[in-house]
């Protein structure tokens, strides 16, 4: 068999889907709860409104109808799925994780289910982990989730980080096949997941069960985050297309994790990418922490921008400090 012939086990992206709450809160609304207004938000931020669960809308439920409509998505039933990942750093209960509830409300009862905590970065880290275990075998369809309630960790009196979150969830079915060893072909083509512990205090939930036996609030550095982002996000997005032997001029769409417009404008000024060429639901979603990349790419698949064959370039970071990209061919 010559080389052009040979076939590689690939994790193809079969479907997406994504849910939100029923309650929008607009900056307006906002300015009601801390002394902020539109024009403040907008200007820093480019968020104009976020979605916010109620008590009936947890990380379970969101997570568990994104997953619902990422399979009617790919045309698959609930009983194709051998594992579920479900990025969050909100779970319903300590434990157990929110991926098995999750599993048992779709009814499925083989493979596994656990979650993966990388904050923002979660959604990466989960493609990840998905790609290898179909690579290795041990899973042939991947059912991973971002889902988050960030508003139940928000401290609402903190106008510099209650007006950045919002919760939602967003899905990817993830699916083995043997495909021609290309660029050309379908599925994951590199992921490259970082972290640095030393900037955990950066950003970071005042609480815990081991410390304070509390949940805790969202604290965050902000100027901090951002002189690390753009460059830490710019390294290992170059490093995956270096691997993959393309460059930004090969990539259709960037699909960030949507924290904050400078940073999604700076990152792809840095790396050469054009801004038409951004996928952002910023102004509508907010930062929705590890359900923002896989909200922001359903929505741009939904909206016809997104097409198959095209080459997404996935990217984020978030506290710990953790970081990280996927280049994938839908």
């Amino acid at each position: 068999m010559n080389e052009a012939a040979k076939l590689v086990r690939r994790s193809v992206i079969k479907g997406s889907g994504s849910a939100l709450p029923a309650r929008i809160m607009t900056n307006a609304d906002m300015s009601k709860v801390v002394d902020t207004s539109d024009e403040w938000i907008v200007e820093r931020t480019g968020i104009k409104a976020r979605h916010i669960a109620n008590d009936s809308e947890t990380t379970r439920t969101l997570g568990t109808e994104a997953a619902r409509r990422a399979l009617k998505h790919a045309g698959l039933g609930a009983d194709a799925v051998d594992l579920i990942i479900v990025a969050t750093s909100t779970p319903d209960q300590t434990f157990p994780a929110t991926a098995t509830l999750v599993q048992a409300d779709l009814g499925i009862t083989r493979g596994a289910a656990f979650d993966v905590q990388a904050v923002c970065s979660g959604f990466v880290y989960g493609l990840s982990v998905a790609d290898a275990m179909i690579k290795s075998g041990q899973a042939q369809c991947v059912l991973v989730i971002g889902s988050e309630t960030f508003s139940r960790i928000l401290d609402w009196t903190d106008r510099t980080t209650c007006v950045l979150f919002g919760d939602g969830a967003g899905a990817v079915v993830l699916q083995a096949e043997m495909v021609p060893d290309s660029p050309a072909s379908p599925g994951i083509m590199v992921t490259r997941i970082r972290s640095d512990g030393r900037y955990h205090d950066k950003l970071y939930v005042d609480g815990g069960p081991s410390t304070t036996k509390t949940v805790g609030h969202l604290r965050m550095e902000g100027r901090e985050v951002f002189k690390h982002a753009v460059v830490n996000i710019a390294s290992v997005m170059d490093e995956a297309m270096a691997e993959a032997r393309i460059t930004a001029a090969d990539v259709d769409w960037f699909v960030p994790h949507q924290a904050n417009r400078r940073i999604l404008e700076g990152t792809a000024r840095k790396l050469g990418i054009r801004e038409d060429r951004i996928v952002m639901t910023l102004d509508r979603h907010g930062n929705t922490s590890a359900a923002s990349i896989p909200l922001a790419f359903d929505a741009a698949i939904q909206d016809g921008r997104i097409h198959k064959g095209d080459l997404v370039l996935f990217e984020a970071m978030g506290g710990g400090f953790t970081w990280g990209a996927v280049l994938a061919r839908y």
